[in-house]
């Protein structure tokens, strides 16, 4: 049973990639037909940001209310919905009021399905089920790049992936009593005292280390999400390609996710957590070196491929420490509260580069992701040394 939960798991985590990468590869065709400008994106992109962040937050008493198999099926069940309605839209008001639930759908089922795999499964586990995430991903932007290159548009794009949607919430509602016999690991045995009473923000803010791993998360999901939402307008504005094209090369940065996680299961087995993230940070900084050559659009395109291998362990690498780093039994709130501060950096940092580029040039987007890697690096390795000198005190 325990196994068959865990294809499951995967399913889910496939689903959760899926909307993912669609806005940004489908944007270069949408924003013609919306009559709006390209920046515009970020708009849409921040209130599904927000509507994530609100439910992350939620994430510790929705899990202990109503258990992780409920939350991640009624989740994906309010994703569905959304994409039903961007499906259906044409105007550019519309696709921001189906933002909503299509965020808050999104900010619950992450923590918490994130937070069941560190406390259950080994760190080679997280990294495969991101890979699967990664899967989603990559499909997204195929899916869309088939609809407009054959004619049918993004709408139709939209509906493709909600039927895929759909298949999975009907998966994860007949799952439901997988979740009731689950295995209980080693953490939660120690810690059955402590889960009762979820944590305010204040105190989780005041753990040691809490305050580095909420900017590191921060610039984590500011630097992917920025890539994947510009990569194809940076391609069609600053490489001259085709929007068509673009949006199948813009899965290049996913493609490189997906194979950099199926690689870091193994790599795990290996290294520890920290080691892999710092050998993630460094392929993230050749990556941006590689856009920022003048060589054509082939380095630019290894760029996307090398920033996306990464990009693979440094998320669920970092997920799968929290407990390490701040106790089991502070976990679930602790991850809560790290996909807060990763929506965060999605909801501000792509729709400001889309700021930047509208009124200065899209070029200055490996600038930026430059930047942002810095400080997530200088955060990183604040959080490490901090929790060293915790484990030691106690």
């Amino acid at each position: 049973m325990f196994h068959l939960l865990l294809a499951i798991i995967y399913l889910a985590f496939i689903s959760l990639g899926l909307p993912d990468s669609i806005l940004g590869s489908a944007w270069p065709t949408m924003y013609k037909e919306l009559n709006v400008s390209f920046s515009e994106a970020g708009v849409i992109s921040m209130i599904i940001a927000v509507g994530t962040i609100v439910s992350s937050l939620l994430s510790d008493r929705l899990t202990k209310k109503l258990g992780t198999g409920k939350v991640t099926a009624i989740s994906v069940l309010m994703t569905a919905v959304a994409l039903f309605g961007f499906s259906v839209s044409h105007s550019f008001g519309m696709l921001c009021l189906w933002a909503i639930p299509y965020g808050l759908g999104a900010g619950s089922v992450d923590a918490s399905l994130n937070n069941y795999v560190a406390l259950h499964y080994a760190s080679r586990h997280m990294s495969w089920l991101h890979c699967m995430w990664g899967i989603g991903a990559s499909l997204g932007p195929y899916i869309m790049g088939y609809t407009l290159t054959n004619g049918q548009g993004w709408n139709t794009g939209y509906r493709y992936i909600f039927i895929i949607q759909i298949i999975l919430t009907i998966v994860l509602l007949l799952s439901l009593p997988l979740w009731k016999k689950k295995a209980v690991s080693n953490f939660e045995t120690e810690n059955a005292n402590t889960q009762n009473k979820p944590l305010s923000l204040s105190q989780i803010i005041k753990m040691p280390g809490a305050k580095e791993v909420m900017v590191t998360f921060f610039c984590y999901c500011a630097l992917e999400q920025t890539t994947g939402l510009w990569a194809s307008s940076y391609l069609v504005l600053n490489g001259g390609l085709s929007s068509e094209i673009a949006a199948s090369f813009a899965s290049l940065f996913f493609i490189g996710i997906t194979i950099g996680r199926a690689f870091s299961g193994f790599l795990t087995i290996k290294l520890n957590d920290m080691q892999m993230i710092r050998l993630g940070q460094g392929f993230i900084f050749v990556g941006i070196l590689s856009l920022l050559l003048p060589f054509g659009k082939e380095f630019s395109l290894l760029g996307l491929i090398l920033i996306g291998l990464g990009c693979a362990p440094v998320y669920p690498c970092i997920i799968h420490s929290t407990p390490e780093h701040f106790g089991a039994d502070k976990s679930q709130a602790m991850i809560g509260v790290q996909m807060a501060s990763a929506y965060v950096g999605t909801c501000l940092m792509p729709p400001l580069f889309g700021l930047i580029a509208n009124r200065i040039s899209i070029s200055l987007l490996p600038f930026y992701l430059l930047a942002i890697l810095i400080l997530m690096i200088v955060m990183n390795e604040i959080l490490l040394q901090k929790s060293k000198k915790e484990r030691v005190l106690v």
